[in-house]
């Protein structure tokens, strides 16, 4: 199941959505910042007050602060966005928690300071939700509902208290105009926070998933969606890595499809196309997941195949592979078919270096072709690539 933009957003894919809840894990400067501030403005009217209520509100606060920064700091520890979605959920869900407990923290001490009629303290403390909605909707926009419920907390207690105190008798002149007009501002200031909170929102997700469109698009064929040969390369050192760890080898298979130019002049390119992305799922459907396949362009394929103890299962698996591809496909009542050739590099016998093994490969399909369709050949590490292919 896709994970969610925010309340009211749409679904958005697991690249987004590490992208997003990252962006809650880089503040630890501006939470303890915050925190801090707090601390001080409890301090001082406590200082004024001896009021113990202010005093356990600030102690609160500073242990909640405290705990912002420990969950950043565990996050980042146990891989920050590289870890699992369900594990990102949680974290979320903690800093969700921590993030809406200051927010009551902070409305208390506004409500606490408004019982009594004292405008320095009002100032201090009201400035704090000032400071405090608008580091909400710098930092965390990019959870909608975080940023929301977050201000909403802060906000309606204290304009509550507000108007409350407004209501009381004071002698001072226009005092309760004064409060009227203050508690409006805040509301108003809270709903235009929301609403810039709603714009960013949307700016970052179509941001992020352009971002993300575009690195897919840099590393997959759009027309069968396999890898293509930039990310082979990214993906071939970790198998390799995995395959010196395993103590096995692993096989690069380069296969050529036989006939698919006869298929394109007799039914035209758009059957082609359809015969490729059939071709690209026969291809995902008949290896394994620890395995690799990549469209390097026309109808040449590249498999890279793991974990591979024998050549015996390299030769299996491009058997395999042969008789899949070259069943027949039916495209609006008409088949069509096609056969494959594929030649074979073994690693590390051929080598380490990806861009000799598809030359060899490649060599070795040529070979491969040159005996008749439907062949595998296994390319002989003491002899030189045929001249005339190209090694990729």
């Amino acid at each position: 199941m896709m994970p969610w933009s925010g309340r009211g957003g749409v679904p958005v894919s697991d690249e987004v959505y590490r992208d997003l809840v990252s962006t809650l894990f880089t503040m630890r400067l501006p939470i303890a910042g915050f925190g801090a501030l707090y601390a001080i403005v409890g301090l001082l009217i406590y200082l004024k007050w001896t009021d113990t209520m202010i005093a356990g509100l600030t102690i609160a606060a500073v242990a909640v602060t405290a705990a912002r920064v420990v969950l950043i700091s565990r996050y980042h520890r146990s891989g920050g966005a590289s870890q699992e979605v369900a594990a990102l959920r949680r974290w979320e869900s903690a800093y969700e928690l921590l993030t809406y407990l200051f927010a009551i923290l902070l409305a208390a001490l506004n409500v606490r300071g408004l019982t009594a009629h004292a405008p320095l303290i009002h100032l201090a403390t009201i400035s704090l939700v000032f400071t405090f909605g608008a580091g909400i909707v710098s930092r965390t926009s990019s959870r909608l509902r975080l940023c929301m419920v977050s201000v909403t907390i802060a906000v309606l207690p204290t304009v509550t208290a507000m108007l409350v105190h407004a209501a009381s008798d004071h002698a001072e002149r226009l005092h309760s105009e004064f409060f009227f007009l203050e508690a409006f501002l805040l509301i108003a200031v809270g709903l235009m926070s929301l609403q810039s909170a709603a714009h960013l929102h949307a700016s970052a997700v179509e941001h992020l998933s352009t971002k993300q469109d575009m690195a897919k698009l840099a590393k997959y064929d759009p027309l069968t969606g396999l890898p293509n040969r930039l990310l082979v390369r990214e993906a071939f050192h970790e198998l390799y890595s995995l395959s010196r760890l395993s103590q096995s080898q692993l096989a690069v298979h380069y296969m050529d499809l036989d006939g698919f130019k006869a298929v394109n002049d007799h039914f035209g390119h758009p059957a082609g196309d359809k015969l490729l992305v059939e071709v690209a799922q026969r291809l995902r459907s008949t290896i394994r997941a620890s395995d690799l396949a990549c469209r390097l362009g026309g109808d040449e394929f590249l498999i890279i195949q793991s974990d591979v103890r024998h050549r015996d299962q390299a030769e299996l698996t491009g058997r395999r592979i042969i008789r899949q591809i070259s069943e027949a496909y039916e495209f609006e009542g008409v088949t069509m078919q096609v056969t494959a050739s594929i030649g074979i590099a073994m690693v590390p016998e051929c080598g380490i270096e990806l861009e000799k093994l598809i030359g060899c490969a490649d060599a070795a399909l040529y070979q491969s072709k040159a005996r008749g369709k439907a062949q595998v050949l296994f390319f002989d590490p003491d002899d030189d690539p045929l001249p005339g292919r190209a090694a990729a």
